[in-house]
């Protein structure tokens, strides 16, 4: 099994975190976004969106994290990281997609650099870009974790689900980006406290090997 990543995306952090959390060992492959590297032919012949997360297992390629991760779920079930219920697993996707699908998109390495390169935006203009989608995503997201019952010491009960593993990157990129997170204290103890299990810890991009000083 081969993983290529990057460091700082969020949508690889979680399919690392997924890794650790099942205990699956996997070859990692380094594509620098920041250098282009996604966007060379080598890569492209892997995935042709030229985006990563890529996961290689048993000579099949996949992409999209979510779908990935649901993949590892399917193919190693203990823990699970989806609730067995259907309702419950309903919830569990709604969350994860509420930052993957909401969110992290208009708030990627390649939205950014559009805003800045194209339409020549300022630094000061870009991060105020994705501070207003971080409080649109995260008020919608907070008022859904803080109201129902479903939520525990985790997005879902008491154990890590997919949606953790959504959550973690995208509040650690709001804190890269000084990204005033008060008004969410719900999420954010909810993800402090995932931060303190070793299978997240090991996942973080600072810890990876292709992380820049």
């Amino acid at each position: 099994m081969k993983l290529y990543g990057y460091f700082r995306s969020s949508a690889a952090y979680r399919v690392r975190i997924a890794l650790n959390v099942k205990e699956i060992e996997a070859e990692h492959e380094y594509v620098h976004l920041a250098k282009g590297l996604h966007g060379m032919p080598d890569y492209l012949t892997v995935n042709p969106q030229g985006l990563v997360p890529a996961l290689v297992d048993d000579g099949h390629v996949l992409v999209q994290s979510l779908a990935i991760i649901e993949y590892l779920d399917e193919c190693h079930p203990t823990p699970p990281l989806l609730p067995s219920g259907p309702i419950e697993r309903a919830r569990v996707r709604a969350l994860s997609q509420v930052v993957a699908c909401e969110i992290h998109p208009i708030n990627n390495l390649r939205v950014l650099n559009y805003l800045t390169g194209d339409f020549g935006r300022s630094g000061d203009e870009r991060t105020r870009w994705y501070g207003h989608w971080i409080a649109e995503g995260f008020r919608g997201l907070e008022e859904l974790l803080v109201h129902h019952p479903g939520t525990g010491r985790y997005c879902h009960g008491d154990n890590v689900t997919m949606a953790d593993l959504c959550l973690v990157p995208q509040v650690f990129n709001a804190r890269r980006f000084n990204c005033d997170l008060s008004a969410y204290p719900t999420l954010v103890a909810i993800a402090d406290r995932l931060n303190e299990i070793p299978a997240f810890a090991a996942a973080a991009p600072e810890r990876q090997p292709d992380a820049e000083g």
